[in-house]
């Protein structure tokens, strides 16, 4: 399987959108680690926060990882705005998967290092969404 990133096509002037798709397997979290950072640098995210960023991306693969049918891909859309990373990482899971419940050790670690996290599960596919703000230096 090869990695693939592409740009979305009609992505709005103000919005890059960017889909990358590698293997659902753990040893491919590192490129998806790698694109979180350098998009999130590129909205000059402080470095705790590309940090913060980076770790909520590689705890909701291994979420979806646990669940992921066998030989599938994992999907990821990085959605760039001015002052915001939203990313969304999907993949199809095993019959009758289920993701950690909101109260699990999981998303408390989700939910602190993003500004907004949830998930859904439909049609045999289990979808993670991670929002991430820039914090403003100036605002008290």
């Amino acid at each position: 399987m090869a990695t693939q990133l592409t740009a979305e096509p009609g992505a709005a002037f103000e919005d890059d959108v960017v889909l990358l798709t590698v293997p659902a397997d753990s040893t491919y979290l590192a490129v998806l680690r790698t694109a979180t950072a350098g998009l999130a640098a590129r909205l000059h995210f402080a470095l705790d926060e590309i940090e913060d960023l980076r770790i909520a991306v590689d705890e909701a693969c291994a979420m979806l990882l646990a669940i992921a049918s066998r030989d599938t891909e994992l999907d990821c859309r990085f959605a760039v705005t001015q002052d915001a990373l939203t990313v969304e990482v999907s993949v199809s899971t095993v019959p009758g998967a289920r993701l950690p419940a909101e109260s699990s050790f999981a998303w408390k670690v989700l939910t602190q290092l993003t500004t907004e996290a949830s998930s859904e599960m439909t049609g045999g596919r289990a979808t993670i969404r991670l929002l991430a703000r820039r914090v403003d230096p100036d605002q008290p």
